[in-house]
């Protein structure tokens, strides 16, 4: 461990009722949590890890094992399920151990009580940062301070942003928790950064610049981005401080923007809504743009043309055509047969094709049928001249690993040199790419092995392949209107000419039949691969495809361009890289229509709808023989998804560490890693695109958190935790606990001063409501909570009430699948008044949606319609509106009134057979008897 982390420890077992810690994204909670299990006996109790996730789960028994490394066997924590027997239960926590356990089954554990009295002796809880006064994790701690008054409660965060953000949230979460004591250790603390900075690794930070089409993207996302936050600004609806374009690149900005606007959101406008769903879009589009290749790309964005072409504000913002314009570019360029560019970029000539006149459309026509014969030259084809735009990252991570291979290798000369041996030290040789997600790390390692230009090309077949599905299956579907659908900014040029009627998912419909085109000539070549075999001459395979295809002579045009991409690199200013960019062509000439070669259905689509005939012709294979020939060799690579949050450094043990996409945690991870191993020698090389949103990003997730910490530490400062005689914290107000002032001043005149005592209530909780706040609240509002396993309902508050309990989410989804219909009925079956409980969210709007939205004829696809047939076709059934879990406790202690209190053993029975196939109190068997 290292001297911060020993000092984090020492002062968590100072106070031994714990306390709250939270330290910098990627510093070792997981150490630190590992190390709790080692100073712990198991003579004072067990210990219990809450509502740990896997990956938690993982990296606290791997860092047990590395702290436990001498002993052979070492205390490992252990699951405790929650379909083991209770009994079965109630010894593991006498037993002492650790274990890993969820908070339903430690609620029901300590209701019933199956866990002994003194038995468990610490908590740990690995997520503050979601925890509030009515989550289940301050349930537990209120239900533990009963059952044994000396454990302590530990909890770690590593999120200081959530916890910065509301009123006083550190200490709520102290005071829910019965903790008084905060613990901040953020990277600028002086141990932390003492010891990190003592040996820190070599570090290379490499820059480099995007494409000239990548910069287009980007101005015109954030363009449009600011567009949009400026609309939002005028709504005055939202706190115009939170309003950047700096924290619109986070995603915890949409997090932000829905809090402050649920409570009001059904007050509000499409138009607004919409706005902030378009921020959302256009962040990750400007994420994806860095993230993923040109075709991936290319192909988001026509995802995003259909699904919010209609509905989206952003698309018909000033700058949005550019997107899809740059984004193509990238891809493909759509050139007339005789190499002349088609203008269909501007919004000048796009509105200027509307008002074609009948001379124009005719003169399309006479140049759509010159082909004679295809013999001659043909003006009416067009080119797709393949750009296929490679990631400038991809040239420059192959070459940073060939010149860590090289530098390997000549340190182990010198070092057999000098030794006279080979070097067999800790140096593994493994070198680490760290990306965002799996598929980043799936594609990196296609373009080591296969070359980028080919996994370019494989996407791009994807692309084609894609395109010519999607168009059999609109052939297939019913046909639709042929008249021209009207014109959108981004849909390029609309016309009534032969050529340009519109298709919703094309820039126009030369264009779209210029792909589906090329998409036919790919499928073809690749069928007829598979039927000629591997040995075959691919250029005789090409010839005999027009042979038999084709009757017109095709001209062939290869596009190829090379771009010098330079690498600024901080450590040698002067050190530059090189990256080609290799293009190809497709040319697609007019030809007569050849119905004889449509011998599927996807062929016969591809035909119908264009005239013209794809050749395809690529570049020779020279360009990937050389590079396959002049390879340096490679490192063993080891790609690693950052998305996974799993700690493998101290596994792999890599000598090389290239950050592909950076991140914040990751870097303080490496950082960690090389402090406690100051012998092993680490090169870190960081990649980045130059003034891109990736650099923007990365450096304002430092500046944000380090306010987080300042902001922090003023609320530690300013922090009022009460406590008891004992020093402990007195936590939040019960109303189960007594009220002493209450006591002394109650009036004397009524029995002495005496205060009668009152009657428990009792409420019957299924086992899979304590997920919910709920019982949480039910418990605090002094009533009794018996856990049990329910058949019919989720609450029973008397013998004749049950109650089932739905939130907005779960209605809707209930609706949609037909089970609140069954849960009604079974409720109507067993109990004289059941009861459907509509609960909301006290930070959201109080209504499903506006009263202007509210139609007077039933609609099957609204929800209020759908209510209104439920209560229609089972009239005994009651709707309860709810405002919030806290009107819900008031709510059932209202409807509880003059009720006799529910029995456990009856409700448990309720909608299960007996033995002999009976079900008790069945109105339906009723119904029969009396008939």
């Amino acid at each position: 461990m290292l001297p911060f982390e020993e000092q984090i420890l020492s002062d968590l077992l100072e106070d031994p009722h714990g306390g709250l810690v939270v330290v910098s994204a990627g510093l070792p909670l997981h150490s630190i949590a590992a190390s709790l299990l080692i100073v712990h006996h198991s003579s004072s109790g067990s210990i219990l890890f809450l509502s740990a996730s896997d990956s938690q789960k993982s990296s606290v028994l791997q860092s047990l094992q590395r702290l436990q490394d001498p002993n052979p066997n070492p205390n490992l924590p252990s699951e405790l399920a929650g379909d083991l027997p209770g009994n079965q239960r109630a010894a593991l926590y006498s037993s002492g151990a650790a274990f890993f356990v969820t908070a339903r089954v430690l609620i029901a554990d300590l209701l019933f009580p199956r866990a002994p009295p003194g038995s468990i002796s610490s908590l740990i809880i690995l997520n503050a940062h979601r925890l509030s006064d009515t989550s289940p994790e301050a349930f537990i701690a209120r239900l533990l301070r009963r059952h044994s008054p000396r454990a302590s409660v530990v909890a770690f965060s590593d999120r200081p942003l959530p916890l910065s953000s509301g009123f006083s949230k550190p200490e709520r979460i102290l005071k829910s928790l019965y903790i008084k004591k905060l613990h901040l250790w953020p990277r600028f603390h002086v141990l932390v950064s003492a010891d990190l900075e003592k040996d820190p690794p070599e570090v290379v930070d490499v820059r480099v610049p995007m494409t000239a089409a990548m910069k287009g993207v980007q101005s015109a996302a954030l363009e449009a981005m600011g567009a949009c936050l400026r609309e939002l600004r005028r709504t005055n609806k939202v706190d115009v401080d939170d309003l950047t374009v700096e924290n619109g690149l986070f995603k915890s900005f949409d997090e932000i923007v829905r809090q402050q606007l649920d409570p009001i959101w059904h007050t509000l406008g499409k138009k607004t809504k919409q706005l902030v769903n378009d921020l959302k879009t256009l962040r990750k589009l400007v994420d994806y743009l860095v993230r993923y290749d040109a075709v991936t790309f290319l192909k988001y964005l026509d995802t995003l043309r259909v699904s919010e072409g209609g509905k989206s504000i952003w698309i018909y913002a000033e700058s949005s055509y550019k997107i899809f314009e740059f984004a193509k570019k990238r891809v493909y360029h759509v050139l007339r047969a005789d190499g002349s560019k088609i203008s269909m970029n501007s919004k000048s000539a796009a509105n200027k094709k509307r008002r074609v006149n009948d001379d124009n459309n005719k003169n399309r026509e006479n140049e759509a049928s010159c082909s004679d014969g295809g013999k001659g030259h043909i003006n009416s084809g067009v080119m797709l001249e393949e750009v296929l735009e490679e990631a400038p990252k991809w040239k420059v991570l192959r070459e940073l690993l060939e010149e860590i291979e090289e530098e390997r290798r000549k340190v182990a000369l010198s070092r057999e040199d000098e030794l006279g041996i080979e070097d067999t030290g800790e140096d593994t040789g493994i070198v680490m790419v760290a990306c965002k997600d799996e598929r980043s790390c799936l594609q990196l390692e296609a373009c080591i092995t296969k070359g980028p230009h080919q996994v370019m090309r494989e996407e791009w077949g994807k692309y084609l392949l894609g395109k010519a599905e999607l168009h059999g299956l609109q052939k297939r579907s019913k046909k639709k209107n042929q008249e021209p659908k009207g014109f959108g900014i981004l849909n390029g040029e609309v016309a009534n000419g032969p050529y340009e009627n519109t298709d919703p998912s094309s820039i126009s419909k030369l264009e779209n039949d210029a792909l589906l085109a090329a998409a036919s000539e790919i499928s073809h070549l690749a069928s007829e691969e598979i039927s000629v075999g591997d040995g075959s001459d691919p250029c005789a395979t090409r010839g005999r495809s027009r042979k038999c295809r084709g009757r017109g002579r095709g001209r062939s045009k290869k596009a190829s361009s090379k771009g010098q991409t330079p690498i600024n690199r901080h450590k040698n200013p002067g050190d530059d890289k090189v990256i080609g960019k290799g293009c190809s062509a497709i040319e697609i000439q007019g030809a007569e229509k050849d119905t004889e070669d449509a011998t599927d259905l996807e062929e016969r689509s591809l035909l119908d709808a264009s005239t013209d005939k794809a050749v395809l012709r690529r570049h020779s294979k020279d360009h990937d023989i050389s590079e396959s020939v002049c390879a340096k060799p490679l490192p063993p690579v080891q790609f690693y998804a950052l998305e996974s949050d799993k700690h493998i450094l101290d596994v792999w043990k890599p000598s090389a560490i290239v950050v592909y996409h950076p991140d914040i945690a990751f870097v303080r991870e490496i950082e960690v890693y090389k402090a406690e191993n100051p012998s092993r020698k680490l090169k870190v090389y960081f990649l980045f695109y130059e003034d891109s949103t990736e650099v923007q990003k990365f450096e304002a997730s430092i500046r944000r958190e380090n306010a987080a910490f300042e902001s922090l530490i003023r609320q530690k400062s300013l922090m009022m935790i009460p406590v008891d005689q004992d020093g402990r914290c007195i936590g939040l107000k019960s109303s189960s606990e007594p009220d002493l002032h209450g006591l002394q001043n109650s009036q004397t005149r009524k029995a002495g001063g005496r205060k009668t005592v009152e009657k428990e209530m009792q409420v019957i909780v299924d086992m899979r409501e304590f997920m919910s706040s709920l019982p949480n609240v039910l418990h605090q509002k002094g009533m009794r909570i018996i856990p049990v396993t329910l058949e019919v309902g989720d609450y029973v508050l008397s013998p004749m009430i049950c109650v089932e309990r739905k939130s907005i989410t779960d209605l809707f989804q209930s609706f949609a699948s037909g089970r609140l219909y069954h849960q009604v009925e079974t409720m109507v079956r067993y109990y004289r008044m059941p009861v459907l409980l509509i609960e909301f969210s006290h930070e959201k709007s109080f209504s499903f949606q506006s009263a202007n939205d509210i139609s007077d004829d039933v609609s099957p696809t609204s929800i209020i319609s759908k209510l209104s047939l439920l209560v229609l076709h089972f009239p005994r059934l009651r709707l309860v509106w709810s405002r919030s879990v806290h009107a819900t406790a008031e709510i059932f202690a209202s409807l509880k009134m003059n009720q006799d209190e529910p029995d456990e053993t009856k409700a448990i029975r309720v909608g299960v057979p007996s033995e002999d196939g009976v079900i008790e109190n069945d109105s339906r068997k009723l119904q029969h008897i009396c008939c």
